[in-house]
């Protein structure tokens, strides 16, 4: 009984440290970020908002999948160099061209985003905030929470493909991607909620072909997936080129059944999986998959979070791109 009470204890600790964080209307905003606002743009550029809002919408009504891709594309952006929309660079060797950026999309949104923008206000909106905000609308459109983006962010002039390799691909440990989040400073609680969104979302069968035919060089697959659901995956997989969902049973629906799959063994990626037995994570992974509506309000905390990481803020940091594919001449 007194062991039982320990792990009753521990869990209402951790749902207290969290909830409290969740519950905040803004984090506190670390460094460069604190110059972020709300009303940057009020009065340079009061429809910027307007303008995002409408071409996300009209781009993922065409296709829905563009809503977890643009989600991805902030997160790739931000985690190399932090938000500074060094992604968007589009030339030999960036980041763009990187082995881990090959199955990136929504750039031509962002374009057709930014177009509009610089012809209601010329040389006034960076990439970064378009894109980070595209994010926070892609997020709403496909069913998880809104919340205010502060802006302000300014777009860096260096993007370089091998740092972008560095960004988790799907096959590391839990320790290494606590300590690149840390890098980010994100915490073990941003990286299992952020991995949530992976509850809509795919991934190329490429991704996930070791797990299903050559786990480690056995010859066999992963003994940590269910095996009606490799059985299922090995069925998708004809070509390494298909894709399949991250969540194999509401894949257009922004809930928690992410985490739930996780407890049958049905986690895509081996670092999807890993999350749930990890005892680092685990327990964020059972309070999250218990409480849809806690993870969604945890979500727009982490991703505000992630939305501030590094930014480039004032007159000497960096620009405000003309066309986000190039820096400014």
């Amino acid at each position: 009984m007194r062991w039982f009470l320990l792990i009753i204890g521990a869990a209402a600790a951790l749902f207290v440290n969290i909830h409290s964080s969740a519950t905040a209307a803004q984090p506190l905003l670390p460094a460069a970020s604190a110059y972020l606002s709300t009303t940057y743009y009020m009065k340079s550029c009061p429809i910027l908002e307007t303008i995002i809002h409408q071409k996300v919408n009209a781009w993922v009504k065409g296709d829905y999948t563009l809503a977890p891709a643009i989600i991805r594309l902030h997160f790739h952006d931000c985690a190399v160099r932090g938000c500074d929309a060094s992604i968007l660079l589009n030339r030999p060797n960036s980041e763009r061209t990187a082995e881990a950026s090959k199955t990136l999309r929504g750039f031509g949104l962002i374009d057709d985003i930014k177009a509009e923008v610089e012809n209601k206000c010329p040389k006034t909106v960076s990439c970064a905030d378009i894109l980070t905000a595209a994010a926070r609308d892609a997020t709403v459109l496909a069913g998880g929470p809104f919340w205010e983006v502060p802006f302000g962010r300014k777009d860096g002039k260096i993007s370089v493909a091998k740092e972008a390799n560095n960004v988790p691909q799907g096959y590391e440990n839990v320790t290494s991607l606590l300590n690149f989040f840390d890098k980010m400073g994100l915490t073990f609680v941003d990286l299992v909620v952020l991995s949530g969104s992976h509850t809509v979302g795919r991934s190329t069968c490429a991704a996930v072909k070791e797990r299903l035919y050559n786990f480690r060089g056995t010859g066999k697959a992963d003994p940590s997936m269910n095996a009606a659901y490799v059985s299922s995956l090995k069925k998708q997989c004809g070509l390494d080129s298909n894709y399949v969902n991250f969540d194999a049973t509401t894949p257009r629906s922004f809930d928690a059944a992410y985490y739930a799959n996780l407890g049958k063994k049905m986690g895509l990626l081996s670092t999807d999986q890993l999350l749930y037995s990890d005892v680092r994570t685990a327990g964020v992974v059972g309070l999250m998959g218990s409480q849809a509506g806690f993870f969604k309000d945890q979500f727009l905390v982490s991703m505000v979070k992630l939305g501030n990481v590094n930014v480039l803020t004032g007159r000497n940091q960096g620009e405000v791109r003309l066309n986000c594919n190039r820096v400014n001449a």
